[in-house]
């Protein structure tokens, strides 16, 4: 356990993980931004690259730097997984997000059933043109989807995931733990929130045509990094290890998509239904809510 609360390491992670992050957004904005940035060949674009390498490696590679600057050395770093012991956090770690994500939905669609679509007539047209698939009923292939994206999309997502697990979680949650862990969940998840402001405002999960452009957009990808922060400070520390919040967050951006599937018309996106969305969020805040409240967390001391 750190006996004191170290700013210096702190300010330096910081400068580290907002500098060359944000400077990786300078150039995706500098050259065409998320919507009009130059083809790369595989299919992909050059701000899809950046972001996923540069953008959402930098808390790692500020992990390292801020070690190598103040020569703390490389204790603590959090990576062993610990699977024999905490294999049941791995569980929680891996299925909660699909849970969380489904409820918020839910929320949102009771709240707007106009935007509901049970019918999931937008993917019926698309699997008309599909061939072999024109007969498969769209609700199963919504299944599989999920299913897919909780298997291989997650192994995919934590190879980008970990980028910002070992920076935000093995890192800078542990450097804020002697303010109490709670509060260390709620700064860092802060921190963490801000951090994405360059790529909110670009267009990134809420699109650039919503009232309160791009300042509301930022506000909520803050609210839902700080309910996903306190679900991800607790797997960390109860498993002793990042990597259940490695998957956690793989799973989550694997499925965050789907409730788009049962999507008509034009929602809001800052409302919903994605689980960073206000009203999207709503199975979050209350898994937030009851950690933070109900639920004893780990001494500040694990490592």
């Amino acid at each position: 356990m750190n006996p004191s609360f170290d700013r210096r390491r702190v300010f330096i992670f910081i400068l580290f993980a907002f500098g060359l992050a944000w400077a990786v957004g300078g150039v995706v904005a500098l050259t065409g931004g998320l919507v009009h940035s130059p083809s790369l060949p595989g299919g992909l674009n050059l701000a899809v690259v950046l972001i996923a390498t540069g953008y959402m490696w930098a808390p790692a590679l500020a992990h390292v730097l801020t070690r190598l600057v103040t020569r703390e050395g490389w204790h603590d770093l959090w990576l062993r997984p610990r699977f024999r012991t905490a294999w049941r956090t791995w569980l929680i770690a891996w299925f909660t997000p699909l849970l969380a994500t489904l409820v918020g939905a839910a929320v949102f669609f009771a709240l707007f059933p106009q935007y509901f679509d049970p019918d999931l007539l937008q993917l019926r047209a698309a699997l008309a043109n599909s061939g072999p698939l024109a007969t498969l009923n769209p609700w199963l292939l919504v299944g599989l989807m999920i299913v897919q994206a909780m298997l291989v999309a997650t192994v995919i997502n934590s190879l980008f995931t970990f980028g910002e697990e070992f920076g935000w979680r093995a890192y800078l949650l542990q450097k804020l733990l002697p303010l109490g862990p709670r509060r260390a969940a709620l700064l860092s998840g802060i921190i963490w929130g801000v951090w994405h402001a360059p790529v909110i405002a670009m267009g990134h999960n809420y699109g650039l045509d919503y009232p309160g452009f791009p300042w509301l957009g930022i506000l909520a990808m803050t609210w839902a990094c700080v309910l996903l922060g306190v679900f991800f400070a607790w797997i960390t520390l109860r498993g002793r290890s990042v990597w259940p919040a490695v998957i956690a967050h793989a799973v989550i951006n694997g499925i965050s998509g789907v409730a788009l599937l049962a999507v008509r018309g034009q929602p809001n996106p800052v409302l919903g239904p994605l689980p960073v969305a206000l009203i999207g969020s709503a199975g979050w805040l209350l898994i937030a809510v009851y950690l933070f409240f109900f639920v004893r967390w780990p001494d500040d001391g694990v490592a």
